[in-house]
């Protein structure tokens, strides 16, 4: 199955990735209470400087790490723009790991040959078919060279 054939649920909407052929795409798996939190502030600045060009940003809320998610879509929505000024979209909260996972999610690491995420904040870059995985300790910062070569 095509991960182009997927849609991102968010509260509300459903976005179908087919409509974002073309386009570099980040996914974050994110959570609020996590020591990695202030990397929101880090993946909004990838957003602002490179989502003219192209790339596009989603994030995943999960609780499976240590339930660093606790709250309800419509809470993270506000603490993240509160706290971080996110402006890229936010997907309903969702699993990452296990038969319960985000279908996209299994998707991804299928396709990046990783077994299971392993924290909050791990990061896959796609476009077309190709997806890199990057760990959850890799600043947004570190990607912009791999996202330069891919909005090109």
């Amino acid at each position: 199955m095509s991960l182009y054939n997927l849609s991102i649920e968010q509260p509300g909407r459903s976005i179908p990735l087919e409509s974002l052929k073309g386009k570099t795409i980040l996914f974050v798996n994110v959570a609020s209470k996590c020591g990695l939190t202030p990397q929101y502030k880090g993946l909004q600045a990838l957003y602002d400087k490179y989502h003219s060009r192209g790339l596009e940003i989603f994030g995943f809320p999960c609780n499976q790490f240590m339930k660093q998610e606790p709250a309800e879509d419509n809470e993270i929505l506000q603490f993240c723009e509160v706290n971080y000024g996110v402006t890229f979209p936010l997907a309903k909260k969702a699993d990452v790991n296990g038969p319960t996972a985000q279908p996209i999610y299994k998707a991804l690491k299928e396709r990046a040959g990783v077994q299971d995420i392993d924290w909050n904040f791990s990061k896959f870059l796609v476009k077309g078919d190709e997806v890199k995985w990057f760990n959850a300790r890799t600043e947004p910062s570190a990607l912009e060279s791999e996202i330069e070569k891919l909005l090109q």
